[in-house]
């Protein structure tokens, strides 16, 4: 089945954000609603996040970040995440055929050593296969958290300084963004969350300091294509001041 054209108006389409970063929340209570197990909500996640790559390439949208596993869901029962897990291996081995058609490009940010080998070895092989592209750069936040991400910077930070390679008075915020898992990539324009929830949740804390943030009551197997466009709608009616008038 094709995908439904895109609807857009061309003031959103002329203000695109470079980078989304999007929270996708809401599984759980997807399957809930529904009287399924809530690997049924994972599931019908996937579907979601094929939409949403695929519109954010089609619209040339040049990064775009899921928060696909934090550092907090390795306490989730075992059974959901080694459920997770497998649909995590089938999704890149399934999807790499679709995302060379697509020319994206795909990174991943978080401890990666902490997933299981086979997935380890399934994310080295896609992001080999992909890396010649030159499109969307997919970038999947797995086993991640904010936290644990500026802890680990500032051991690198303070390590150069202990060998003599920095001065203290030379640490900066662009020294620190240097030491991020992000800094190969600008930081988010535009951060999506889904399901309704109004908070963070410990992602990407230090990046998104002036992202405009949507958030919609939409639960995350839910959202697609449409949805997605209706967020770009939303950043396309701000005014981003970066702390000016």
């Amino acid at each position: 089945m094709s995908a439904s054209p895109i609807r857009l108006s061309p003031q959103a389409r002329r203000v695109l954000p470079t980078h989304v970063a999007i929270i996708m929340d809401g599984n759980g209570r997807w399957a809930k609603q529904r009287h399924l197990p809530r690997v049924k909500g994972h599931w019908n996640g996937a579907e979601s996040v094929k939409a949403v790559v695929r519109a954010a390439s089609e619209l040339g949208i040049k990064y775009l970040t899921l928060y696909a596993f934090s550092v907090e869901n390795w306490n989730r029962p075992k059974e959901e995440v080694d459920t997770l897990m497998s649909y995590l291996l089938r999704f890149l081995r399934s999807e790499s055929q679709e995302l060379t058609k697509s020319n994206v490009r795909l990174e991943v940010i978080g401890q990666v050593y902490r997933l299981p080998e086979a997935v380890q070895e399934q994310l080295t092989k896609t992001r080999a296969l992909l890396a010649k592209n030159n499109g969307l750069t997919l970038v999947l936040a797995l086993s991640y958290g904010g936290r644990t991400e500026i802890v680990e910077a500032v051991r690198g930070i303070a390590e150069k300084v202990r060998e003599g390679q920095l001065e203290p008075a030379e640490i900066n915020e662009k020294v620190v963004s240097e030491h991020l898992y992000t800094r190969l990539w600008p930081d988010p324009d535009l951060l999506i969350r889904t399901s309704g929830e109004l908070r963070i949740s410990n992602f990407l804390l230090w990046q998104i300091s002036y992202t405009e943030l949507v958030v919609t009551p939409t639960l995350w197997p839910d959202f697609r294509r449409a949805q997605f466009c209706e967020a770009l709608e939303e950043y396309a009616r701000r005014h981003r001041r970066f702390g000016a008038l």
